[in-house]
């Protein structure tokens, strides 16, 4: 009720405010003499005496121009902090002084213990009016204010405190700490707990959510601390790395999900400053792809890495403007003197390519541009071959022609032992990368291989996301599909390492750590958002697999994709080789001569000029691929084409009504180019 009625002066203008205040303390000062001369006295027969009042006409212009000088009044009462209580503190002292000073100069009949006493009743008056509605407006906003629990007493978790204090969203109950020395301290006038005791706060105080403010913890220890609150019934948020706030590119108070990073994720291994350099520092360099996900990061640590020049292709023109205005922002904000050169273009134009490597003197070269989407490349096969193995034989040979000394393709493990067209076509590439290594010294070739990564374009994450923020349900392909994952940053720092241990015609393959069940991984996110998952089955093979249970969002398992594996594997061979970095592997793979390569590659360009889809199988699964497809050709274009003709024949039609079936069927029969 109170805090209603003073809501209209809360939302006064500043000037107003400062002018109520103004004649607050004339009211307040004037107060405190009088019940100093009170309890003095012990008796009102001073008012009757004018001589005591004329101490005000000096004191109160005295004590309101230190509160000005002290910036009493530009401070805002709601936000008011220990540095305002000071500023009381010396207001009133110099203003007891004046009353002093006063009464002795003028001879005047006030006590001289009058002061003193005027002194702690101005404390309380002028300091309390303040801090009291304070208190009541806090107390007004804490009733539309989330109840939350700070795990992490530390400076990141006392900084938090102070800025969620000044917002409108977010009331700080109490923190949670580890340390066992900070546990029952008062910090930010909050007690620290012990963790054991999140479960009791939540159920005692209401606690609506927990916030982590550890952002210099190792990411296992956030991984541990993560899988203690998953089964708490409030969501988990978290606040942005260190590393984000000290370079400014998020601030201490800014809530996030809890980064998947820290549910899959590793601590990365610090990079050798000699590999990241090797091929890069003082060099031309180019990135093809440079807009995707692994292109746009290796953009971003190749710019660090001080090339003589960075050339960006790519084939989107909204993507090679993003990432060109993004790389110049680092580089104005880093000092760094790097000319970014964005240039339009497709990898199957080998000309373009020659031409580009050689007037801007490419040295080295990362080819990231590709089609990984599996079922995408499923229904489009000619352009998925097309761009994964035929833009890489052009990019290649392009980067021979030019003189390039360094070329590192970007490769998958679906490459290894592929179901599916497009885990082929990586794998073709990979051989062409390692028939034209082998056949000339001049361009040192080398493949790195590794498995998904956190945050791409087509990471499940990100969708998952979406589905829980809609109510669900979650979609999960099969209950016990396993992927291998990393963070883009670290697996384009181990590609840029790899790629300067190549001896030519390398393979490398890079440790992704464990397997993590997908299915899995959408529980931890629904029960990490403060709810419960449930099962569900949509798929009659994956019947029995799990009993439908209730819970908040579904979880469904919608089967398999075209071309899609349950187990993802990064070698082929058995033995893998070490190398000079504990995450970097060699492999011991089959290979394939020049001569044969480019017959098969021949062939490949034909069958795609004629869309002849069954001799491009038959190709892939000639080729020493692994390929062994779990399904038939699901191809958009060759299904339309079955359909068209299968129809039944229509009646023959007269010559003045002319059908048009049979020119449909014409043109998708093969064509050349």
């Amino acid at each position: 009720m109170l805090t209603t009625f003073l809501q209209p002066l809360f939302r006064l203008p500043r000037r107003r405010k400062r002018l109520l205040q103004l004649l607050a303390d004339v009211v307040l000062i004037t107060f405190s003499f009088a019940m100093a001369m009170l309890l003095r006295t012990d008796s009102w027969a001073f008012v009757e005496r004018p001589a005591v009042w004329w101490v005000l006409p000096v004191m109160i212009p005295v004590s309101l121009v230190i509160f000005i000088r002290l910036g009493f009044y530009r401070a805002v009462i709601r936000y008011m902090n220990q540095k305002a209580l000071q500023a009381v503190v010396a207001g009133v002292v110099g203003s007891a002084l004046a009353l002093m000073v006063t009464n002795y100069l003028f001879q005047l009949p006030v006590p001289r213990s009058v002061p003193f006493i005027y002194a702690m009743l101005a404390m309380l008056t002028i300091g309390g009016v303040r801090f009291g509605l304070r208190a009541i407006y806090l107390k007004g906003q804490m009733r539309h204010k989330t109840r939350v629990l700070i795990y992490g007493a530390g400076s990141a978790g006392r900084q938090l405190v102070v800025s969620l204090r000044q917002g409108q969203e977010h009331e700080p109950i109490a923190f949670v700490d580890d340390a066992e020395g900070l546990q029952r301290a008062l910090i930010q006038g909050l007690k620290v707990y012990p963790p054991r005791a999140i479960a009791r706060l939540i159920e005692d105080y209401g606690i609506e959510k927990v916030l982590l403010a550890i952002p210099s913890t190792s990411r296992a220890r956030r991984r541990e601390i993560l899988a203690t609150l998953e089964t708490l019934s409030v969501p988990v948020q978290s606040i942005p790395g260190m590393a984000d706030v000290v370079e400014g590119r998020a601030k201490i108070n800014e809530i996030r999900d809890v980064a998947v990073e820290d549910l899959l994720g590793r601590d990365p291994v610090p990079p050798d400053a000699a590999l990241m350099g090797a091929n890069l520092r003082g060099k031309v360099v180019m990135v093809t792809g440079a807009g995707g996900s692994i292109g746009s990061e290796l953009c971003r640590q190749i710019l660090r890495q001080a090339p003589r020049q960075l050339i960006l292709l790519e084939v989107s023109e909204y993507n090679l403007y993003r990432v060109e205005q993004e790389l110049l922002a680092i580089a104005a904000a880093e000092g760094l003197e790097v000319p970014v050169r964005a240039l339009l273009g497709s990898v199957q134009h080998q000309s373009r390519l020659e031409a580009v490597m050689t007037l801007f003197g490419v040295q080295t070269v990362y080819h990231a541009a590709a089609y990984k989407h599996v079922p995408m490349v499923e229904h489009n096969v000619v352009e998925g071959l097309r761009n994964n193995v035929l833009g890489t034989r052009a990019c290649a040979e392009a980067a021979i022609a030019s003189g390039v000394e360094a070329f590192v393709l970007i490769s998958t493990d679906k490459a290894v032992r592929p179901t599916n067209v497009m885990g082929a076509s990586k794998r073709l590439a990979e051989l062409v990368c390692q028939a034209l290594g082998a056949e000339q010294q001049a361009t040192l070739f080398s493949m790195v291989r590794f498995g998904n990564v956190l945050g791409s374009s087509g990471s499940v994450v990100p969708l998952f996301r979406r589905q829980i923020e809609a109510g669900g349900p979650i979609t999960v392909t099969h209950p016990d599909i396993t992927r291998y994952f990393m963070t883009i940053p670290e697996a384009a720092q181990l590609v840029i390492q790899a790629g300067a241990m190549a001896r030519g015609g390398d393979v490398f393959v890079l440790d992704m750590g464990e397997p993590v069940k997908i299915a899995e991984l959408a529980g931890h996110m629904v029960r990490l958002s403060g709810l419960e998952p449930s099962l569900a089955q949509r798929d009659e093979r994956l019947e029995g697999a799990g009993a439908a249970r209730r819970g908040d969002i579904e979880i469904v398992f919608t089967g398999l994709r075209p071309g899609e594996k349950l187990y993802e594997e990064l070698l082929i061979g058995e033995d893998p080789g070490e190398t000079r970095h504990p995450r970097i592997m060699t492999a011991n793979e089959v290979a394939m001569a020049w001569p044969e390569m480019r017959q098969l590659l021949n062939a490949l360009l034909e069958a795609c000029r004629r869309f002849d889809y069954p001799a491009l199988r038959a190709l892939l699964l000639e080729a020493p691929t692994g390929y062994h497809p779990t399904g038939g050709l699901v191809d958009l274009l060759w299904e339309c084409r079955q359909a068209v003709l299968t129809q039944p024949t229509a009646a023959q039609p007269t010559a003045a009504q002319p059908t048009a079936a049979p020119k449909k069927i014409t043109a998708l029969q093969p064509v050349a180019d």
